[in-house]
């Protein structure tokens, strides 16, 4: 039986959506009209051979966000340990779900199930909803029998993905708001209130201090070509997004990144931490070692980190360790790697690549709260010292006026 997605009119002429379960579109369509609806649409929601159908799956309407994919997981989980079977567990997870995007994803797995499919090919069906990570892990508990204690890895891994995340948004949030209102303030100043200030000097015989004059040199000119210096900006971070989406570039940047003093370990931290999180999580749930290695790899966001990882998994290919292969880039933590080896030594490398994230978290946690608490002061000071000049080009010249008329 398949999940159907329609459209029909009731008896009022207002349009419905919703799904509907049947083995056929006609049957569906007898359905609605048992319900006095006019079905004026009926498709199936995993058809893959259909090209209209095909461009929908690739739809960002059925993305799935963090939050939505690790709560489906965990009940999931909680349903396929409690012995229900998975068509079922599908079946009541999508109806517990207020989300009808979550709903219709789900019952177009569970109609892929229901053909015969495994429970990884059904998310591969909505490979935007369903990352590789997820479908790969699902696959490998599928065949070792441990579908529900892999759901449960997934779901936490999930949970402390988007943990990682928030915490780097939050380290990027802070600052950038401050710099923006620290912008805003001084041109405000300078566009508005500064010429009317500045205005009291123009039958002044007298010269000017530097500072007053380059004052108002710099009034003049945000009054006169700043939509034009804005569009500038505008234009050269575009230029710049376009450059730096090829590989060349992009890498030379995501180098330079890794060199400065602060940034790169802080990108160090966070990519490192991601890419443990899901080599562990994919360990346990029993993914072979060579595509968990290469499907952590894609996690992480930095070119060079990124290549670091695949010439690694290339070595391990060959028979070298994960620990060794990894810290011949030097790119790593030597913590990371250290533990790493410790855990290929012990055969407890799920473990310590746990303990490893949970390393680089509370290094990302130290170095947000720095950043963070260094932003603040250092922004007031700024701002004070560029008030501090604006009162200074304002008072000097008429201090001076004083002097002469004493």
């Amino acid at each position: 039986m398949a999940a159907f997605e329609y459209k029909a009119f009731d008896g009022a002429g207002k349009e419905k959506k919703g799904l509907l379960e049947g083995d056929t579109a006609r049957q569906v369509r007898r359905k609605l009209r048992e319900q006095q609806l006019m079905p004026i649409e009926v498709r199936e929601v995993a058809q893959q051979n259909n090209k209209e159908t095909s461009h929908q799956l690739q739809s960002s309407r059925n993305r799935l966000s963090t939050t939505e994919l690790a709560l489906l997981t965990r009940q999931l989980a909680t349903m396929l340990k409690a012995g229900t079977p998975l068509d079922e567990s599908l079946q009541a997870v999508a109806e517990q779900s207020e989300a009808p995007k979550t709903k219709r994803l789900l019952l177009g797995v569970r109609s892929r199930v229901m053909e015969g499919h495994s429970l990884a090919d059904g998310f591969s069906s909505f490979p935007n909803a369903f990352p590789e990570i997820y479908r790969s892990s699902v696959g490998a508990g599928e065949q070792s029998g441990h579908l529900d204690s892999v759901l449960e890895h997934l779901a936490e891994y999930t949970e402390k993905q988007h943990a990682i995340r928030q915490k780097v948004l939050l380290a990027f949030l802070y600052p950038s708001f401050l710099t923006i209102v620290a912008v805003g303030i001084v041109g405000f100043l300078m566009v508005s209130i500064v010429p009317k200030l500045v205005d009291i000097f123009a039958d002044i015989e007298q010269e000017l201090p530097f500072i007053t004059t380059a004052l108002i040199a710099i009034s003049d000119f945000l009054q006169n070509h700043g939509l034009i210096m804005i569009v500038a900006i505008v234009a050269v971070i575009v230029a710049l997004r376009l450059i730096f989406r090829n590989e060349g570039p992009k890498r030379k940047l995501h180098t330079l990144f890794l060199r400065l003093p602060l940034m790169g370990r802080f990108i160090r931290s966070n990519n490192t931490a991601q890419f443990a999180n899901t080599l562990s999580m994919m360990a346990a749930s029993g993914v072979p070692i060579l595509t968990a290695l290469h499907t952590a790899g894609s996690v992480i966001t930095n070119l060079p980190m990124r290549e670091a990882v695949e010439a690694a998994t290339v070595r391990v290919r060959e028979g070298a360790s994960i620990g060794k292969s990894l810290s011949m880039s030097k790119l790593f933590p030597p913590m990371t790697m250290h533990l790493i080896k410790i855990g290929e030594a012990s055969g407890e490398l799920e473990e310590m690549l746990g303990r490893a994230a949970e390393n680089q978290e509370r290094e990302l946690d130290t170095m947000r709260t720095a950043l963070t608490s260094l932003m603040g002061p250092m922004m007031i000071l700024i701002m004070g010292g560029i008030v501090v000049l604006i009162v200074l080009a304002i008072l000097l010249p008429i201090m001076s006026l004083n002097d002469l008329t004493a």
